[in-house]
């Protein structure tokens, strides 16, 4: 296998990884092609997994961090560039399935959200949350736009009357969204971009072509309406679910999404830079708690139903 091919250059160029990341990967990837013992061990872990299928993901990333430590390399950037190194067999895959292109650059983007998270808390360029990855090759989580989404059977046990009359219950289909971190505002354009691409994409699944979609995310903490900013972009995401648990937290689990490496500094030497930041180090200075929040909203391809 070429390990500093063409389509991991051009991968890496698409999304902008940062200078001192790509120089990193390209780096192991020269010793994957120069290093015959290195690259014949890495390329048997990937042959397993991507084409022969003897090996699962999660066994594949385990043998990774083994050679990682063999060789010299931090496990989070040996993991990263298997992942790569698999890409260009996913966006096959990807097209193989049906779907465009579009689809695929969506839902890899996530890899450069993970990559910017695990350098500003880790120090390294890579990956800290490498068995992620393993539905971006199955295909069982999809990007579009602004947010992922798996189908995903409810389990809860617990029944919620949605505000148009319809109940929600265990066994029931719904969209689970997932949110990277990838820095784009949480606008009304941008949501509702997503929510009208999802559907398109699964409208099939679900009765009456009306999708169901949830998530389970610090976002949508209630308590941010007494403390966000009334024009927060939040707010409005927050404004699409109906609330159906929460839960408070007596750690604040979340602080490295909101304060990167300052993350578990405390609360008075928070960085206040931004005003996410600043409405979040004044309300826990303030004695307040952090928490989490799943909600759900029903979607008929142009607007939620109420």
């Amino acid at each position: 296998m070429l390990h500093n091919s063409v389509f991991i250059r051009d991968l890496m160029s698409r999304y902008h990884y940062p200078a001192a990341a790509a120089d990193v990967f390209t780096a192991v990837e020269d010793r994957l092609d120069n290093e015959p013992e290195f690259g014949d061990a890495f390329d048997r872990i990937a042959d397993g997994f991507l084409y022969k299928k003897t090996i699962s993901f999660g066994e594949a990333l385990r043998m990774i961090d083994a050679l990682a430590k063999e060789y010299g390399v931090h496990q989070y950037t040996l993991e990263f560039v298997f992942i790569m190194n698999g890409a260009e067999e996913a966006k096959r895959r990807y097209a193989a399935a049906g779907l465009a292109d579009e689809v695929f650059f969506d839902t890899w983007d996530d890899l450069r959200c993970k990559l910017l998270e695990c350098m500003e808390c880790d120090g390294v360029p890579g990956t800290s949350v490498g068995g992620w990855y393993g539905r971006f090759f199955d295909l069982s989580l999809r990007g579009f736009g602004r947010f992922e989404y798996v189908p995903t059977v409810f389990d809860w046990d617990l029944e919620y009357t949605m505000q148009c009359g319809r109940v929600f219950k265990p066994g029931d289909l719904y969209l689970d969204m997932h949110i990277p971190s990838s820095g784009v505002p949480l606008t009304d354009e941008i949501r509702f971009d997503s929510y009208k691409k999802a559907y398109k994409a699964y409208a099939h699944l679900f009765p009456e072509e009306k999708i169901v979609i949830g998530t389970m995310s610090w976002l949508l903490y209630p308590a941010h309406r007494r403390f966000l900013p009334k024009n927060s972009n939040i707010l409005r995401f927050m404004d699409d679910f109906e609330p159906v648990s929460f839960e408070i937290k007596d750690k604040f689990y979340y602080d490295w999404r909101i304060f990167g490496a300052a993350a578990g500094k405390p609360y008075e030497e928070l960085p206040r830079d931004t005003s996410l930041r600043r409405s979040w180090a004044d309300w826990m200075a303030s004695g307040n708690k952090a928490g989490d929040a799943f909600g759900i909203f029903l979607f008929d391809g142009e607007k939620i139903i109420r």
